[in-house]
C-alpha cells in the first residue's frame, strides 16, 4: 500500500507557484476547451475532481495557468497532445526569390532565407512576385494567415513604388478612386479605393507610396501599367501594424509580442468596424 501511495501524483491544496502565475500561459480550463477535451465548465469540474495533472502534479484548484507547448498535461490518465509552437517572422524579401514552398522550376525561395531555431515549417502570408522586394510575413498559424489574406478583413498594405514617367494629379486621383483592371479579373471589376502619396518626381521617373486594402495578383504593377506608368521598382514597406523600417534586405526577425497582439486584433476585428475607422 505504501508503495502505491508513493507512486500516486502529489495532491496540493492549491496549484504550485508557477501555475498561479498568469504570465505562465493560458487558463487551464480554456486550454482544455480549445483542445476539445470538454467545455470550459466541464473542464473546471475535471480540475475540481483532481483528474488533471500538469508535470505530474494534480491541479485541483483554480485559477491555474499552463503552457501547452512546455507542460505535460494529463486528463483522466490520458496525455494531452502538445500543441505546435506558433511562429511569426517578418522577412525583408530581396528580389529574385519566390513566395512559395514548392517551386517546380527550382528557383530560390523566400523561406530558405529563414533558419528559425524552432525548425517550424513556415508559409508565406500572401505573395510578393519575384521582381518585388519588401515585407513578407511567414508563419505556421493557418488561421491568422487566412484572415490576413482574405479581402474582407482589410489589413492594409503599403508599397514604395518607382514608376516610369511623371505621375500627374489626374493619375493619382484615378488610383485613389479605383480603376478597372485589364483582363484577368471579373469583367467590370474595379480596384478598391487606395491612398497615394508622391514622394519625388525625378526627370522621367516618379517615386510614390501606395496603400491598398486588397491583394490581387500583381495588382500594383497592373494598375500602373493601365495608367501608362510601368513599375521600375516595387517594395512593400508596411502590412497592418508591421513596418519594414530597420530590417536589412534578406534579414528576418520574430514579431514582438506587441506587434503580434495588434496584428491579431486588426485581423480578427469586424470588417465593418475597420471600414468605419478608415473613413474618419
Amino acid at each position: 500500500m505504501s508503495g502505491y501511495l508513493a507512486a500516486m501524483p502529489r495532491r496540493a491544496a492549491k496549484p504550485s507557484h508557477s501555475f498561479t502565475d498568469s504570465s505562465h500561459g493560458v487558463r487551464i480550463q480554456k486550454l482544455l476547451a480549445d483542445a476539445g477535451v470538454a467545455s470550459r465548465r466541464a473542464a473546471e469540474a475535471l480540475v475540481a475532481q483532481g483528474l488533471v495533472t500538469v508535470n505530474g502534479e494534480v491541479i485541483d484548484a483554480l485559477p491555474a495557468w499552463v503552457d501547452a507547448s512546455k507542460d505535460r498535461i494529463v486528463v483522466e490518465g490520458r496525455p494531452l497532445k502538445r500543441s505546435k509552437e506558433l511562429v511569426y517572422v517578418m522577412l525583408h524579401k530581396p528580389t529574385g526569390f519566390v513566395c512559395t514552398n514548392s517551386d517546380p522550376e527550382g528557383r530560390r525561395r523566400a523561406i530558405d532565407l529563414v533558419e528559425h531555431p524552432t525548425k517550424a515549417r513556415l508559409y508565406p502570408v500572401g505573395r510578393l512576385d519575384m521582381d518585388s522586394s519588401g515585407l513578407l510575413l511567414l508563419t505556421n498559424d493557418g488561421e491568422l494567415a487566412n484572415r490576413l489574406t482574405h479581402p474582407r478583413y482589410e489589413v492594409h498594405k503599403e508599397y514604395e513604388v518607382l514608376v516610369k514617367g511623371v505621375l500627374g494629379p489626374s493619375d493619382a486621383a484615378r488610383l485613389e478612386e479605383g480603376i478597372f483592371l485589364p483582363a484577368g479579373e471579373t469583367p467590370g471589376s474595379r480596384t478598391r479605393d487606395s491612398h497615394i502619396k508622391i514622394l519625388r518626381r525625378d526627370g522621367d521617373r516618379t517615386l510614390l507610396t501606395l496603400e491598398l486594402r486588397e491583394g490581387r495578383n500583381r495588382q500594383v504593377r497592373r494598375m500602373m501599367a493601365d495608367l501608362g506608368h510601368p513599375v521600375k521598382r516595387l517594395r512593400r514597406i508596411r502590412m497592418g501594424p508591421l513596418n519594414l523600417k530597420g530590417l536589412a534586405i534578406g534579414a528576418w526577425r520574430d514579431l514582438t509580442p506587441v506587434e503580434l497582439a495588434i496584428l491579431r486584433r486588426q485581423a480578427f476585428a469586424d470588417a465593418a468596424t475597420l471600414h468605419r475607422r478608415s473613413r474618419r
